[in-house]
């Protein structure tokens, strides 16, 4: 008899106290759920005995990484209609301990153990091992090289001619290019680049700000970025736009930067790995390598802040598939820090709509090169990359994250003078 749909679906029900949004389709052919709903595509049952031997988030990844689990329809849906099942519950649904205490519950869980086999399978080749979030040089430099050097040309795939792998800035429907582009010319208006001066750019990724900010405003660049893959890639676009005169891309960590002083630093996208004990610290070491009325750009994604701020919350997905150690902060941690090591916070730009938008096009341009992307690393990279773009950019559409620009100053502390104009956001 063709059940395993029927009985997925129903112990699903029992688990979570809550109707299954989405239609099931098993490996039996069978189907159960509401017909017009995205379809979640139970491939094997090795896709159950990964469920069952770790519910929830992280069973779930290990089984669309491996390819056991699918979805036929709006990915986008899908993703939505389980993030309402999975983590948008509230406070008073039935958690899974609670319904395991249900005899009933435990009944299934064991007639599917016996449908399934007994044995978890061992996780996708892509999965980190899990670490304790140290965020030591070398934890560090292995977390980076984890996430970035998975080949240049799959990324050239994802983020198109710009290779800006940031929040675009979007002023109209224009192409993505266009978008990055405005987002690095912000980020120059914001910092106030002239002829002459000298920027930092920490966490430089392929070079995208340093040379536009030596290009468009004539301003010396340091680059640095823990991925030798970056820095090589970076280096032959500097090399390209005849800039080597101007650009310097080095690997090196930014705690490791001494020929200081800048005239102004950019941190675009990168203080998400730099972990809450070792922000301050962060903070610190680019306070020191600024000039007095030097300017910092640092361009994070925040997550709202919790009851809790002493307990260290990681989402299982993200932490083994995508940033290994990368830790999220309330916006306003990350302004009380940049305080704390003496910057004076100058303003503070919230960006998360334009982040949906910038994901959903590198969605966009992953499928459309699939084939091509799967041959550059693997099926099971491809998959992680899709699946945690689009949850990422329905995160920003509902607020569950966002991204901030703060623009900090090196104020001087005897004369006080800023240096920043006096009407808010002259850059405009």
């Amino acid at each position: 008899m063709q059940d395993a749909a029927l009985r997925l679906k129903s112990l699903v029900e029992q688990l979570l106290g809550a109707p299954l949004p989405l239609r099931i389709r098993a490996w039996d052919g069978s189907e159960a759920g509401p017909p017009a709903a995205p379809v979640l595509v139970v491939r094997n049952r090795r896709a159950v005995r990964r469920l069952l031997w770790k519910p929830g988030e992280l069973g779930l990844a290990r089984a669309w990484v491996a390819g056991d689990l699918g979805v036929e329809g709006d990915l986008y849906a899908a993703l939505d209609l389980m993030s309402g099942l999975l983590w948008e519950r509230g406070e008073g649904a039935r958690g899974v301990g609670e319904a395991l205490r249900d005899s009933e519950v435990r009944a299934a869980l064991r007639g599917l153990v016996k449908l399934a086999g007994p044995l978890p399978p061992a996780p996708p080749a892509e999965e980190v091992r899990r670490r304790r979030h140290l965020h030591t040089k070398r934890s560090d430099k292995r977390a980076i090289s984890h996430h970035y050097d998975v080949g240049n040309d799959f990324y050239e795939i994802v983020l198109g001619p710009s290779m800006v792998y940031s929040c675009a800035y979007w002023e109209d429907d224009g192409s993505l290019e266009d978008a990055q582009r405005d987002k690095l010319e912000l980020i120059a208006r914001k910092l106030d680049l002239k002829p002459g001066l000298r920027l930092l750019d920490v966490g430089c990724g392929w070079g995208s700000m340093a040379i536009h900010a030596a290009r468009e405003h004539g301003v010396s660049v340091v680059g640095v970025t823990l991925s030798q893959e970056q820095a090589a890639y970076a280096r032959k676009r500097v090399a390209d736009e005849g800039l080597t005169d101007r650009v310097e891309i080095r690997v090196q960590d930014y705690r490791d930067v001494t020929d200081g002083p800048y005239d102004a630093i950019s941190s675009i996208g990168m203080a998400e790995h730099v972990g809450a004990e070792r922000y301050l610290e962060y903070a610190e070491t680019l306070r020191r390598l600024l000039r007095p009325g030097g300017r910092l750009l640092n361009h994070q994604i925040a997550r709202p802040p919790r009851r809790d701020e002493s307990a260290y919350s990681v989402d299982e997905f993200i932490d083994a598939y995508v940033f290994p150690d990368g830790e999220l902060a309330p916006v306003g941690t990350t302004v009380t820090q940049l305080e704390r090591a003496g910057f004076e916070v100058r303003d503070v730009e919230s960006i998360r709509e334009h982040y949906a938008l910038t994901l959903r096009r590198w969605v966009v341009n992953l499928e459309e090169q699939w084939t091509r992307a799967v041959r550059l690393t693997s099926p099971g990279r491809a998959r992680v990359w899709r699946l945690y773009m689009a949850a990422s950019a329905l995160a920003f559409e509902h607020n569950r994250i966002g991204v901030n620009q703060v623009l900090a100053v090196r104020t001087p502390e005897a004369s006080g003078a800023s240096g920043m104009p006096l009407r808010a956001r002259d850059w405009n």
